[in-house]
């Protein structure tokens, strides 16, 4: 199995991205899985073809994007990706769309293909805090994660994707008031890692509660 593992670069005025250096420390290959990875660019548009273009080249058999969410406690694996860019801050090459259909003649939603459950599941197995998010916001994340199911609906039918979100890791709330959630990278490596082996051992999610009441 090929699964192609995508990290952000910094973005917002941070000086790193928690996603882009816990993937650096994912290995290359977990079990049968082998690992090919992806900086993407913190911009509208570009991120969609930055990984459609890795999609064409790898042929993989599942992809992962990992964002930035600073602010939550989990690792947060997404449920859902929705037709809107409505970007509240400028992306790294100063676009901030509003209110704008990401594709028009793509639906007003996409629900992610990877098993989200299991991967929540075997990343608390771990030892580390995860829950399934039900918004993967309305700024690049979500851009390229419903850019990804996209590409992957219109030409790879038979390859999964989806997103997951990471915490801020120490360094980045030092100076932040108080709660200030973090994770170590480790840690999220760890459950970066984690998480991509429930993918290669569940071609189809576990029936576990995941959902929140708002």
């Amino acid at each position: 199995m090929k699964l192609l593992l995508t990290a952000f670069d910094p973005f917002g005025g941070e000086p790193i991205n928690p996603a882009l250096e816990s993937v650096k420390l994912v290995p290359d290959r977990i079990g049968d899985v082998e690992v090919v990875k992806v900086v993407v660019p913190t911009v509208f548009r570009k991120s969609i073809a930055t990984v459609a273009e890795a999609i064409a080249k790898e042929q993989p058999d599942a992809v992962l994007c990992i964002g930035q969410a600073g602010g939550r406690y989990h690792l947060t694996p997404e449920r859902v990706a929705i037709n809107m860019d409505d970007a509240r801050i400028p992306d790294n090459e100063g676009n901030q769309p509003i209110d704008i259909p990401i594709f028009e003649d793509g639906a007003p939603a996409y629900f992610t293909t990877l098993p989200i459950k299991a991967m929540v599941q075997s990343i608390r197995e771990a030892g580390i805090p995860a829950s399934v998010s039900n918004t993967a916001g309305t700024f690049v994340c979500n851009h390229l994660m419903y850019g990804v199911l996209y590409t992957l609906a219109k030409q790879y039918p038979g390859v999964r994707g989806g997103f997951m979100h990471v915490p801020f890791v120490p360094s980045q709330v030092v100076n932040r008031p108080a709660p200030a959630p973090c994770l170590s990278m480790e840690m999220i490596a760890d459950g970066i890692t984690a998480a991509i082996k429930a993918i290669a051992e569940h071609d189809s999610d576990v029936a576990h509660v995941g959902g929140a009441l708002h």
